[in-house]
C-alpha cells in the first residue's frame, strides 16, 4: 500500500514539473496581454514568497537565514526572476508562449557553454554533437521570415536569450554559493526578494498598477495558478523528485514543457505552428539530450 501510494506521488510530481510548468508560458501570455511585465512578475513572486513562509511557519520550519546567504539569495532571485524571469514576461509581449518555450528549452546548452568559459570544463564529444545541434536548432526557429517581420520579435527574442545567459550564470552561481539547506526557505526567500525587486523596476519604469478587481477573469485565474501552481507546487514537486528519481528522469521536463507550451499556446491561444518550428524543436531538443547524456543539466523550477 505504501508503495502504491508513493508512486502514485511521484506520478502526480511528474505532472506537475511536466504540464504546470509547460503551461506558465500560456498563463504569463494571457496575464501580459492586460497587466505590465514587472508588476506582474512582481506580484506573483513576491506572493509566492510570502505564502511559502507562511507555510513554513505553519509546518514550524526554521526560516532563518544568515547575512551571507541572505545575500546570496538575493543574488540568485535576481538572475533567475527579476532579471530571468521578468524579461522574458516582458518579451511575451511580443513573442508566442510556444516559440518563447521552445528557445528556453536550449537553456542546458548555454549552461555548458558558461561552463567551459567560466569554470574552463572539458566538453565530450556527445556534448560537442548537442552544441551543434542546438545552434543547428535555434538558428532554424528563430530564421523565419514570418517572424523576422513581426514588430518588437527580433528584439524579444534577443531578450529571451540574454535571460538564459543570466539562468546559465545563476545556475552555476547557485551550485557553490552559501544558501539555505533547506530548499523550502531557499525557494522562499529567492522569490520574495526577487519579486521585490521586480516590484522596485516596475515602479522604476513607469508601469501603471491596478487593482484586481480591474483585471478580466481570464487574467485573474492566470495569477493564481502561476503563483500557487507554477510557482509552489511545480517546485515542490520538482525538489521531492530529485530526492525520489535519477537526475536525468527529472531532467526530461526539459523536452516536454517546450511540447506542453506549443500545444497549448496553438490550441487556446491560435497560436501558428510551422514546419521549420516543428523541425527547429526536433534538432534542438535531440542537441538537448546529446547534452544531458553526458551531464544533467537540473532544470531551475524557480525561473519559470
Amino acid at each position: 500500500m505504501a508503495n502504491n501510494r508513493k508512486t502514485f506521488t511521484i506520478i502526480l510530481a511528474f505532472f506537475a514539473i511536466y504540464v504546470i510548468w509547460g503551461s506558465t508560458y500560456l498563463l504569463n501570455k494571457i496575464a501580459v496581454t492586460e497587466l505590465p511585465p514587472f508588476m506582474l512578475a512582481g506580484l506573483r513572486f513576491t506572493l509566492a514568497g510570502i505564502l511559502i513562509f507562511i507555510i513554513a511557519k505553519l509546518l514550524k520550519v526554521n526560516i532563518s537565514i544568515t547575512k551571507v546567504q541572505l545575500r546570496n539569495t538575493t543574488i540568485a532571485g535576481f538572475l533567475f526572476l527579476t532579471f530571468g524571469n521578468g524579461v522574458v514576461v516582458w518579451a511575451l509581449k511580443f513573442v508566442d508562449s510556444g516559440f518563447a518555450a521552445l528557445e528556453i528549452s536550449a537553456q542546458p546548452l548555454v549552461v555548458l557553454i558558461l561552463m567551459r568559459i567560466i569554470q574552463g570544463k572539458k566538453i565530450s564529444l556527445m556534448s560537442y554533437i548537442g552544441v551543434v545541434l542546438g545552434f543547428i536548432g535555434i538558428y532554424l526557429l528563430v530564421s523565419q521570415k514570418q517572424l523576422i517581420s513581426q514588430e518588437g520579435q527580433i528584439t524579444g527574442i534577443i531578450m529571451i536569450f540574454v535571460c538564459m545567459i543570466s539562468w546559465g550564470y545563476g545556475s552555476l552561481f547557485v551550485g557553490k554559493a552559501n544558501l539555505p539547506s533547506n530548499f523550502f526557505v531557499n525557494t522562499g526567500y529567492q522569490m520574495l526578494m526577487g519579486g521585490i525587486m521586480l516590484t522596485i523596476a516596475s515602479f522604476c519604469f513607469g508601469e501603471a498598477w491596478t487593482m484586481p478587481t480591474a483585471w478580466s477573469s481570464k487574467v485573474l485565474w492566470s495569477m493564481l495558478a502561476l503563483i500557487l501552481f507554477g510557482s509552489i507546487l511545480a517546485f515542490t514537486a520538482f525538489n521531492y523528485l530529485l530526492k525520489e528519481v535519477s537526475p536525468e528522469k527529472v531532467a526530461t521536463s526539459t523536452y516536454v514543457n517546450p511540447i506542453i507550451a506549443l500545444i497549448l499556446g496553438w490550441y487556446v491561444l491560435n497560436e501558428t505552428i510551422t514546419m521549420q518550428s516543428i523541425i527547429a524543436a526536433i534538432v534542438l531538443l535531440t542537441g538537448v539530450y546529446f547534452i544531458n547524456t553526458n551531464r544533467v543539466i537540473k532544470p531551475r523550477g524557480i525561473g519559470r
